[in-house]
């Protein structure tokens, strides 16, 4: 059985190293060294990683990412590249899998297209797939709460779904399910995309979640 977390977290942990600690992301503010670091915390510090989701424990997890980002660089990228530990609820069967497919894909993605010459590299077909097959739910959570428009994202093979607040206007994005998944992640600006809607309500998405330029 194929392991698409297992790839994609070697993938990242590779760019990493590639990259050095000092280079930018896409996640706002972070370097490498920020990248590597919470990626360590979220799956070695439990109590840390709460606060990704709590913001009352927000300041805590930062204070903690913090700490951790002042570790040497290549310890970082090996704590995260050895995977889990015993303790880590992502060491459960299949969880792993489940939790880190699509964070990993889209993390590893935060590096190569921060870059100045990035260009869409091909996925795997069976990631695409996993990838794919994932997009429903976080579509719903990340993007189709956020967005004032109704949005349909549409596989290049046809199939599609839709999101997003009924009876509004809709907006159309066709691309690779990568490409979905990072749009829906807020990465919108750096995806190959294809994106039809009424200039208004174009306008309107944008202000909440970035599309490819014009």
């Amino acid at each position: 059985m194929s392991n698409h977390a297992l790839a994609e977290r070697h993938r990242l942990a590779r760019l990493l190293t590639a990259a050095g600690p000092n280079a930018p992301t896409l996640c706002a503010g972070w370097t490498t060294r920020d990248l590597a670091a919470h990626l360590v915390i979220r799956e070695r510090r439990p109590d840390a990683a709460a606060g990704l989701r709590v913001g009352a424990l927000a300041d805590w997890t930062r204070r903690v990412q913090d700490e951790y980002a002042e570790r040497p660089y290549e310890e970082l990228v090996r704590l995260f590249r050895s995977g889990p530990p015993v303790y880590s609820p992502f060491a459960l069967p299949g969880a792993d899998e489940a939790a880190n497919t699509v964070e990993y894909y889209v993390h590893a993605e935060d590096v190569v297209r921060a870059a100045e010459d990035w260009a869409p590299q091909p996925v795997p077909p069976g990631r695409a797939e996993a990838l794919w097959r994932r997009l429903p739910l976080i579509a719903r959570l990340e993007a189709g709460r956020r967005s004032p428009v109704r949005l349909t994202l549409a596989h290049p093979d046809g199939r599609s779904l839709t999101v997003g607040p009924a009876g509004a206007p809709t907006v159309h994005l066709t691309g690779e399910p990568a490409e979905l998944v990072l749009f829906t992640y807020g990465r919108g600006a750096h995806t190959a995309l294809t994106v039809d809607g009424a200039p208004d309500a174009l306008e309107a998405l944008r202000h909440v979640l970035p599309l490819p330029p014009r």
